[in-house]
């Protein structure tokens, strides 16, 4: 396959095959921005937006929040209610979404309990009902992120995969692993392989993407039409710029130094608290030692990062362990 050409999904084309996955209490307008400055023509992904929770709000919740010049962006929705997720749909297009994602693959307890998330594999019935709700409801492409199945002995991707394309979705990403399996274990691609072959609409790959070399090994062994990564971008918002820029090219960038990475953590840091405040701080701290990885005295830092109260703390951290790397380098 040519990854250097567009990639349709529905009425919108794309001009990267690499995106990045919508995770929970990350994929901020902030963390976006710096994923972007690498990976400009990638899809992003808000974080999930519960749908029925829209109908009882006064104002739009920020986490639907796009910035007016990023593009490609999709609101990931989730519920188990085909009515609410028709009505979200619509406020997302308002609020200047390019796709609709529905999310059919959460594994956490809270969402699975009430029917949203993974839960929907258990029950394709109210699922297929969802898809078509939302497509009836909105004129931008409908794409549903899911699992392959609720655990190893209820492995129904391609069924469901095929009946969300017959319901009207036009993009499939396939998390290779069940609900079960939560985040461990390893991604079984060799089911995204046989989802691609049942298929007409594209399939991206998602799951241990933490690497150009394992982007690559995705494709080759499933087929798919792209990768979506998403843990590998905690503390390394570089990923997705890699990877794209090696499909169109055939050539890896340098990775990103030490200094450069912590660098881009202080960007983020600085930029969370003037979006969001003190509660910016409070975010940034996980995101920073998702940062201070790979280099010596990391695990120090890490211990001093996750304590900062304020954003000087933070910079003053920062600029001290830049100053001892580059005495080293």
């Amino acid at each position: 396959m040519n990854f250097t050409t567009p990639l349709q999904i529905g009425s919108l084309q794309l001009h990267s095959r690499v995106f990045q996955s919508p995770l929970s209490g990350v994929t901020d307008l902030v963390f976006r921005r710096l994923v972007r400055r690498y990976a400009p023509d990638s899809m992003m992904y808000t974080e999930m937006v519960q749908a029925s929770s829209l109908r009882h709000l006064k104002e739009i919740p920020r986490i639907m929040e796009i910035d007016a010049n990023e593009r490609p962006i999709s609101i990931q929705l989730f519920d188990c209610r085909a009515d609410f997720l028709g009505e979200a749909a619509q406020i997302a297009v308002q609020q200047g979404a390019q796709t609709i994602d529905i999310n059919m693959g959460c594994p956490v307890n809270k969402i699975t309990k009430n029917g949203g998330g993974s839960s929907l594999l258990r029950d394709p019935d109210t699922a297929v009902a969802i898809v078509k709700a939302v497509v009836n409801s909105v004129d931008i492409p409908v794409t549903v992120k899911t699992r392959i199945g609720w655990s190893d002995d209820e492995i129904n991707i391609l069924d469901f995969a095929q009946r969300m394309e017959d319901a009207g979705a036009q993009m499939m990403t396939i998390h290779a692993r069940t609900r079960a399996q939560g985040y461990n274990g390893t991604a079984n691609w060799d089911w995204i392989r046989r989802v691609k072959q049942v298929l007409s609409i594209p399939v991206i790959a998602n799951g241990d993407i933490f690497s150009v070399e394992a982007a690559i090994a995705c494709l080759e062994q499933t087929g798919a039409d792209g990768v979506m990564c998403s843990r590998g971008t905690l503390g390394y918002p570089f990923l997705v710029g890699e990877i794209d820029y090696f499909l169109k090219t055939g050539e890896r960038l340098a990775p990103p130094s030490a200094i450069a990475r912590l660098e881009c953590a202080k960007e983020h840091l600085q930029n969370l608290y003037l979006y969001k405040g003190d509660r910016g701080i409070l975010q940034a701290r996980k995101h920073l030692t998702w940062y201070a990885k790979g280099f010596s005295g990391a695990a120090e830092l890490r211990t001093q990062l996750q304590e900062i109260g304020n954003v000087a703390a933070g910079v003053d951290l920062l600029d001290r362990q830049m100053e001892l790397l580059d005495r080293e380098s």
